[in-house]
């Protein structure tokens, strides 16, 4: 099994930067895609951006590319999201996910899940 723990969310204000950590153990993450989701209140849970081959490929959703990175560092197991330019419709639960079984994003039962971390961005 993969076991994700993500860290880092709290209260900032529109325009400030934040880093989202996600701690893998169990199994190498590098062996799995790796993906940043959010959820806010009232909405499903929206794909972020995603982290492959080690970090040598890479991808985002329209609405935070730009202004948010993805990496990962090996030696550490631990994928990061960083994120600038915060705006208040970032203002979402954020979960790490590992696609273990190769399905893909879209089949969201057959990801590894972290518990999330709650990120605030007040206007």
């Amino acid at each position: 099994q993969v076991q994700l723990v993500e860290s880092g969310g709290r209260l900032v204000q529109a325009g400030d930067s934040l880093s989202l950590s996600c701690a893998a153990s169990g199994r190498t993450l590098t062996n799995y895609p790796m993906g940043w989701f959010r959820q806010a209140p009232g909405t499903g849970r929206e794909f972020v951006a995603a982290i492959y081959w080690s970090g040598r490929s890479t991808g985002y959703a329209d609405s935070v590319k730009g202004r948010f990175t993805i990496s990962s560092d090996n030696a550490k197991n631990t994928v990061y999201l960083q994120m600038n330019s915060l705006k208040p419709e970032d203002t979402a639960v954020y979960y790490c996910a590992a696609d273990v079984s190769g399905t893909g994003w879209s089949r969201r039962d057959r990801l590894n899940w972290g518990q999330g971390t709650q990120v605030t961005v007040s206007s």
